[in-house]
């Protein structure tokens, strides 16, 4: 059997387990380590398997992964966000559909945070979708926004996402923070203007035009702003850091964890039992991405012994001529697909191995590519009929709306997303111009 047979056989199978709800990790590693011994034989297999995932782990740079999901657990169990919604409703209920903006508005700020869409969608779904609920929002507006609106924690920096593809395809950390910037503030825009003009046009979505809009005085506004000041300053401690040069974007997540904490020990908020249950949490987390990637080198390593990658981007390279746009096309496709099923951490990871050597041979921006694949994966979130973003919301929510709704809700939301994925694939200077302007 040739080593290409081998390569191709190794990647349906492991698709086929995932699609059997094998763990992702599980079925890289156990296929990969399979395929490895067949080309090189037990005993250079075992030298491969006891060696690549020691040399990765010892990388400096992915000591920003735990330190980032410190940060924000620390936040969420200290109850720093607990506020956030709230705040953000006062500031903004004078809006049409204003709660709905809120729900964006506070998943944007808490997706800073937290650098996770999943704990953003988890956490905004308990406090901002019964209130929704309870002014008569339309079932489907209220889950949506939030599901949807949980993916900003994928592209508002710093997002675990991120630090990965940097480590992966060897990019500056930092630039790609800076790069997701633009691009997450564009689709928060977009999604408010959407649910602006949707409530102008059929005001019964937010509840109906005899619906009260609450009144709220200076003082009121002021409180909301000292409510989540700990956000804004936290985020300008590691972002700030990060642009100005204080300290790299591995360090950030230390420095990030720290200030959290102390913001929590300042307010009173910080117990002891907050800060295990924010370890425990960061720690399984930690484990969970960590076994991914271990399968994913594994897998790297095996497709690299049998020549696929090369030979699949030399085939599609003549085919298209090298032209960046067909290619993006080609990948969008695959994530939007692949997206359906696979969660986004599992998803970037195994297809990166194949999908790189194509961006190398068409000489595209790494920095670019990589904002444009975290928005496919932002997409593929909320992309029925698995939608990820979609079964936390529910899995919130219980019986308060059906898995139908939510799915609905969510389409509106997908279209605008397709919107800024054209903006940051057609205008490249979405993503590239804060990046060059800063590191100039």
């Amino acid at each position: 059997m040739s080593a290409g047979l081998i390569g191709v056989i190794g990647v349906f199978v492991t698709l086929g387990l995932m699609a059997l709800r094998v763990p992702i990790a599980v079925a890289l590693g156990g296929v990969s380590i399979a395929g490895i011994m067949a080309l090189l034989g037990f005993r250079a297999g075992m030298g491969i398997i006891s060696s690549v995932p020691f040399n990765f782990i010892g990388n400096w740079s992915l000591t920003a992964v735990p330190m980032f999901l410190l940060m924000g657990y620390i936040c969420t169990t200290t109850g720093l966000t607990n506020g956030l919604f709230r705040a953000m409703r006062i500031l903004l209920a004078r809006l049409p559909g204003g709660l709905a903006i809120t729900g964006v508005a506070a998943s944007a700020l808490f997706a800073s945070a937290s650098g996770s869409s999943v704990a953003t969608a988890s956490a905004m779904a308990r406090i901002a979708v019964p209130e929704m609920l309870r002014h008569k929002y339309d079932p489907g507006l209220a889950s949506g926004v939030i599901a949807a609106s949980g993916t900003l924690g994928s592209l508002i920096p710093p997002s675990i996402l991120m630090v990965l593809y940097g480590i992966y395809a060897e990019v500056s950390i930092g630039k790609l923070f800076i790069a997701g910037f633009l691009p997450g503030l564009v689709s928060a825009l977009l999604y408010m203007g959407m649910i602006v003009i949707r409530c102008k046009l059929n005001p019964e979505l937010a509840g109906g035009a005899t619906t009260t809009i609450e009144k709220f005085s200076v003082k009121d506004k002021l409180a909301a702003v000292s409510e989540v000041w700990p956000l804004p300053i936290l985020i300008f401690c590691v972002l700030g850091g990060i642009f100005t040069g204080l300290f790299s974007p591995t360090e950030a997540g230390a420095v990030g964890a720290i200030v959290a904490a102390l913001i929590a020990i300042f307010r009173g908020q910080m117990s002891v039992a907050a800060f295990k249950q924010a370890i425990i949490f960061a720690v399984v987390g930690t484990s969970s991405i960590f076994a991914i990637l271990i399968g994913t080198l594994f897998f790297t390593r095996l497709l690299a012994l049998s020549g696929l990658p090369t030979d699949l981007a030399d085939f599609v390279l003549s085919v298209t001529g090298g032209n960046p746009y067909m290619i993006i096309v080609g990948v969008a496709v695959i994530y939007v697909i692949l997206g359906m099923f696979v969660e986004s951490i599992g998803l970037m990871l195994l297809t990166l191995p194949i999908v790189l050597p194509l961006v190398h041979g068409a000489d595209m921006n790494l920095i670019w590519f990589g904002i444009i694949v975290i928005k496919l994966l932002e997409i593929g979130l909320i992309t029925p009929p698995i939608g990820l973003n979609v079964y936390v919301i529910k899995g919130a929510l219980g019986s308060q709306v059906s898995l139908q709704k939510i799915f609905q809700g969510v389409t509106w939301f997908i279209v605008m997303d397709i919107v800024a994925l054209l903006l940051i694939v057609f205008i490249p200077a979405l993503s590239l111009f804060l990046p060059e302007v800063m590191w100039e």
